[in-house]
Formats: structure tokens, sequence, C-alpha cells
């Protein structure tokens, strides 16, 4: 495999102007540059890129933490990220970090070792002091991480709003409420706070079942979903994140309970798996694609040495209407 000095050799030139035309860290003459490119077509040379980026203390490498990428809202973040990053002109490391519990403290030691240029982190698992450590270049998804750390999110406010009032609308007067857990700080909670405020003005019973910290399986969720209905609670109404909502419209089924007859459901995110189950779920869809573009922008704004302070991206959501809801 050909090498820098054989370039040079065969384009009789020095090393060191080879090294300065790749790293484009000096004056080649444009004479000189046509026949280094010769020599590297000819010897089928491909620089090494890693080594390019290193020099200029860039690795074009951006890691991206996820609690589980097998959940449909990370999994679709985490798509349209990947797409964002190649069109900047970086390369996506993926992380999933709920199976290890030091996972995410690893990745930021990357962060400060070089080895990435930034973060895009999507967990909520470590305490803020260990961001706030942090110098380098970090985006936060739904949480507040500290003053230098700008965070994308939605306006989960409007969220909680919009599905209370549906379900209002649809004649609910006895529902349950799936919410995250409140172990950590995060804007998500919003919508449940605005959510059981509505109720409670309405005068409207509800069931609250706070989720686990950190749990996002299916396996979870189903074991979340036979406890509720264990206990014979009477319902009409739910509220739930996307998988959460569609474990609860299998099991209402499977009991003979009609939906949207017997009990309304409305979900929380909108990914694709609201879609492709039978009924379509009625859901509030959070614009994933826009918080990715937004997490991108952000991050590469900082790389570029842009600083920010309290900065918070905050996105619209909507209510998609599906056949889990009457009106």
């Amino acid at each position: 495999m050909a090498g820098i000095k054989d370039v040079a050799r065969r384009a009789g030139v020095g090393v060191g102007t080879v090294s300065r035309m790749l790293n484009d860290s000096g004056y080649v003459a444009e004479e000189t540059r046509e026949k280094i490119e010769v020599a590297m077509r000819e010897l089928n040379y491909i620089p090494n890129e890693l080594a390019r980026n290193l020099y200029h203390k860039r690795t074009g490498i951006i890691a991206v933490l996820v609690p589980n990428v097998s959940n449909p809202f990370f999994a679709e973040f985490v798509d349209f990220v990947e797409a964002e990053l190649y069109a900047a002109g970086y390369k996506m490391m993926l992380c999933n970090t709920v199976k290890e519990s030091n996972a995410e403290l690893e990745y930021l030691d990357m962060l400060n070792r070089h080895i990435v240029d930034g973060v895009i982190t999507g967990v909520h698992s470590l305490d803020m002091e260990e961001y706030r450590k942090i110098r380098k270049p970090i985006v936060a998804l739904d949480r507040c991480l500290g003053e230098r750390i700008p965070v994308v999110t939605v306006d989960h406010k409007e969220g909680g709003r919009l599905a209370a009032e549906a379900l209002i609308s649809n004649g609910c007067r006895s529902i349950l409420h799936f919410s995250g857990s409140t172990a950590v700080e995060s804007p998500y909670h919003e919508r449940h706070y605005e959510f059981e405020r509505i109720m409670k003005k309405n005068h409207i019973k509800t069931y609250f079942y706070e989720l686990e910290w950190n749990r996002f399986d299916s396996k979870y969720y189903r074991e979340a979903v036979e406890e509720v209905f264990s206990k014979g609670i009477d319902f009409d109404g739910v509220f739930a994140v996307d998988g959460l909502a569609i474990e609860c419209m299998n099991e209402a089924i499977r009991r003979h309970r009609k939906v949207p007859g017997d009990v309304k459901v409305i979900a929380y995110d909108g990914t694709f798996i609201t879609e492709i189950v039978e009924p379509r779920l009625t859901a509030v869809v959070q614009p994933i694609e826009g918080l990715a573009k937004e997490a991108v922008r952000l991050l590469s704004n900082l790389i570029g040495g842009k600083e920010y302070h309290n900065k918070q991206v905050v996105l619209g959501v909507q209510l998609r209407k599906g056949n889990t809801t009457i009106v």
C-alpha cells in the first residue's frame, strides 16, 4: 500500500510539500498540486482522514448518546441526526447507554480526550455536575445540564394541553396517565404537569402511574400495563408515550373492550409505530426531524467557537387525529 513518501517520490517533491497540501497547512503552487494529485491517482493513494483531522485537532466524529435505540423515538432521532451530521461533514458514533451504568461517563471522557469533536446527548442518567466539568461542545435533548449547554426540546406544556383537551372532548371521565420518572429534571415533565392541571380543573378522575427511571424497553412497558390492568382500574381514557399507548390498547382489546368505543387512547411522540397499528393512534406529534436539525446546528456552532448561555430551542407540537378517539 502506497504511503505519503511514495507519493512525494513519484511527484518529485518533498514529503513536507505533500503534507502541506493534504492538510491545507501552507502554500503549495498549483503546478505542484497537480503533480501530487496525479501521483496519488497513479498510486491509488488514499489520505489518512483521521490523521488529517487530528492535525487540525478534529476527528470529524460526533458521539450521539441515547438510552436505547430500540425505542422508536430515539431510533427516529438518531436516524435524522445521522443524516444532518453527514450533510455537515461529520460521522456519527452511536452510543447506547442504558445497559451499562458507567457508559455515559466513558463517552464524555472520550470528548475530553479529543476522540470525538462533540456530543449530542439524550441520556438522563449522569449527575449534572459531570457535565458542568466539561468545557467542550455538548448539546442536550430534553434536559437542562447547565447554563453553557444548549437544549433542544418541544413545547411539552402545549402537548399536555392538547392531549388533555382531546380526551375531555371525547367524553372521558376516568383517565389512566403514564408519566416518566421525576428522578431527573427535564422539560418533558411539563406535559404531565399541564395534563394533570387540566384534569383537576375539570374534576376528572386520573390514575397516575409513574414509570421507573431510565426504563424504555417494550418488556418493561408490557409489565407496567399488566400491573395496571391487574388492579381492575376502571378507565375510559389513556395518555402515554407511543409504546405504552399501544400496549394499553392491545390489552384493552384482549379484554374485549372496544377502542375507541369503550376506551380512548392518545399517544405522545407520534413516531412511525403509531401509524402501523390498527386502529391507528391519535397522537401528540413531536417534530423529531426538527429536533435533530436544531441539535446538529447548535453543535456545529459550538465546534466553530460560538458560545451559548442558557440557550433553549423550543419547537411546536401538534395533535394528529387517528382512530383511537372519536372527535
